[in-house]
């Protein structure tokens, strides 16, 4: 049997890594056509009326080049200084990532600045003309957009402070984390090594190791405090000239998704916790506990973890794929064999995973770091659903391919629960069987608890940092008090550096990095049920599905592909139900073991 290496191939898009000559070549073209393109929106007229699309759909097409490019070229940097966070040339390119993007959005925001003064009847025209009504929802939302922030002058002034300033501090969180280690017995741990031993089936390593773990958050939590506090106050300063006074508005703007439908997906949960405080509990019993800590609810049940081979988790992968979608099983045996993952565990890797794309060369990478586990299993899943959303949406036009991250999670979400819910019910071994439905529940805790905790932090940080810089214990406090709330005290421990030692929380793409993965969980249940009914029937569905995540918003595109209101309660209850079946198979199953063993 073949096989499969678990390192990327890299040199397929730009030869020699973070010293290749045509990786600069291409660069030196991106800032060419940008240039270019700078010229053409300058001397761009706004059309007077619906007859003129011609320089219109000129800028727009040129637009749409540059992006491909300037994203190719981002995906490329992101994959170099992932895979060695100590690749000092990777960091400088980097910066030159963060310059360009500078660029291109104080182009964009000029040309947008234009679109606001075309007339609507004119405007509404002018986006059922044949060259442009392709393009007419993602052109509407950005002209709707520009009308809600400051003049080009002052968002160009923005863009430029965010290079050296906002995206700086995002930056120096990464270089930090990229020098820190964790001691482990007698080894030097980089954070990903060690975020892996802490579900490690061994209690006694993952109580050293996370103490451990938190000495070294500790020790650099006053530098991460500042970069918080300062990517925090930017933002909010920003808002501040805007006339934004919700801190939401940005994340549930860019999310494609109302205030009503986050309430309503946030509530059903609340109320459907209940299920998962007695799964803890469950749980606690079976580690021999009498409350789990923190760093207990990822952690095997049990002495025995099944593990699998990273070819034998890859097959296996494509295996379950087959069963639902012949054309993502295609795909993702393509990925493997290409050698588009890089899974292989070793030092200097920054930790986490994710899935990046390639537009121009029409190709994705896969990041992370493979040990084996169901987990990594899951994960590896996770990633090839980004990876085959992007694929089918290739052919499309560049402005049509930007889906928000939400919805980006509904397709990794399902590919990763058709791994999961395969794995539960081929398993022939009682034990077994309650070992996988734990894992497959622990993402359902993950998705409903830890990641609840996460958003209920950054709301209350928000709120407070409007005031003034919070301090290094004031976060420690919010993020416990947060875990609390979302675990409903059910641990004994909480991660009070959280906040620190979480990557989502320094993102400088977009705050509140953390709801869309909930949202994507039980948006993609429906979809799930669905095609665990219709079989291959569904297969050409879901790629209408996914291929429409960038031209609708969340509740239109739930309305046409499903059927369902999101603003309403009955979809999220019936996503829940789905996933408290688990809970309820688990504990009874539980019971059924413990009595067979009295």
């Amino acid at each position: 049997m073949k096989e499969y290496r678990q390192q990327w191939d890299l040199d397929a898009i730009f030869p020699g890594g973070s010293n290749s000559v045509e990786l600069r070549t291409y660069v030196a073209n991106i800032e060419l056509r940008l240039s270019e393109l700078h010229q053409y929106v300058q001397n761009f007229v706004f059309p007077k009326i619906p007859e003129q699309t011609k320089e219109l759909r000129e800028v727009i097409d040129h637009a749409q080049e540059a992006a491909k490019r300037l994203k190719e070229f981002s995906a490329f940097i992101s994959c170099l200084s992932a895979q060695n966070v100590k690749d000092k040339q990777a960091q400088m390119w980097v910066s030159k990532r963060t310059e360009l993007s500078a660029k291109y959005n104080n182009i964009q925001t000029e040309f947008d600045q234009k679109l606001v003064q075309i007339d609507s009847p004119t405007w509404k025209a002018l986006m059922v003309e044949p060259e442009l009504s392709e393009l007419a929802f993602v052109l509407d939302e950005r002209r709707e957009k520009a009308k809600d922030k400051l003049d080009l002058e002052q968002e160009t002034i923005i863009n430029n402070l965010a290079v050296d300033g906002y995206h700086g501090w995002g930056q120096l969180y990464d270089t930090l984390v990229g020098r820190m280690y964790i001691p482990y017995k007698d080894e030097k741990l980089s954070v990903g090594q060690a975020a892996n031993k802490l579900s490690d089936s061994d209690r006694t390593v993952r109580k050293e190791v996370f103490n451990n773990w938190q000495l070294a958050w500790q020790e650099e939590s006053d530098v991460f405090t500042e970069t918080l506090n300062h990517l925090a106050g930017f933002r909010l300063q920003t808002y501040k000239h805007r006339g934004w006074d919700n801190p939401l508005k940005e994340p549930l703007s860019y999310n494609r998704m109302s205030e009503k439908i986050l309430k309503a997906m946030w509530d059903t949960i609340t109320k459907y916790k209940s299920y998962y405080t007695k799964f803890l509990k469950e749980k606690a019993e079976w580690i021999g506990v009498d409350k789990l800590s923190i760093y207990d609810v990822d952690a095997p049940i049990g002495n025995v973890e099944r593990k699998m081979e990273y070819t034998e988790g890859a097959r296996f992968i494509v295996e379950q794929f087959e069963r639902f979608s012949p054309l993502m099983a295609s795909f993702a045996r393509k990925a493997f064999e290409k050698r588009w993952i890089e899974a292989e565990d070793r030092p200097g890797k920054r930790p986490g995973g994710f899935c990046t794309s390639f537009p121009h060369s029409k190709e994705t990478r896969i990041f992370m770091t493979y040990s084996g586990t169901l987990s990594n299993i899951a994960t590896l899943a996770h990633e090839l659903g980004h990876a085959y959303h992007q694929h089918v949406m290739n052919d499309l036009p560049i402005y049509n391919q930007s889906y928000a991250m939400n919805v980006a999670e509904t397709a990794s979400t399902f590919a990763e629960m058709i791994v999961a819910d395969a794995a539960v019910k081929s398993a022939a071994d009682p034990k077994e069987k309650l070992l996988l439905l734990e894992d497959k529940i622990q993402r359902s805790v993950a998705f409903f608890m830890n990641i609840h905790s996460r958003y209920l932090f950054e709301i209350r940080f928000y709120n407070e940092r409007k005031a003034g810089k919070v301090s290094t214990e004031r976060l420690n406090e919010l993020m416990v008090e947060a875990q609390e709330e979302a675990y409903q005290d059910s641990l004994s421990e909480y991660d009070p550096t959280f906040w620190a030692s979480k990557l989502h929380f320094h993102i400088t793409g977009v705050p509140f990095y953390n709801f869309p993965y909930t949202f994507g969980y039980l948006f993609s249940l429906g979809i799930y049920a669905k095609a665990a009914k219709e079989g291959h029937a569904f297969e050409k569905k879901y790629i209408a599905l996914l291929q429409d995540t960038g031209v609708m918003n969340v509740e239109d595109l739930a309305k046409k592909h499903l059927g369902v209101d999101l603003e309403g309660t009955e979809f999220w209850e019936e996503a829940l139900k789905l996933c408290t079946a688990d809970v309820e198979e688990f504990i009874e199953l539980s019971s059924t073991l413990k009595q067979r063993s009295e």
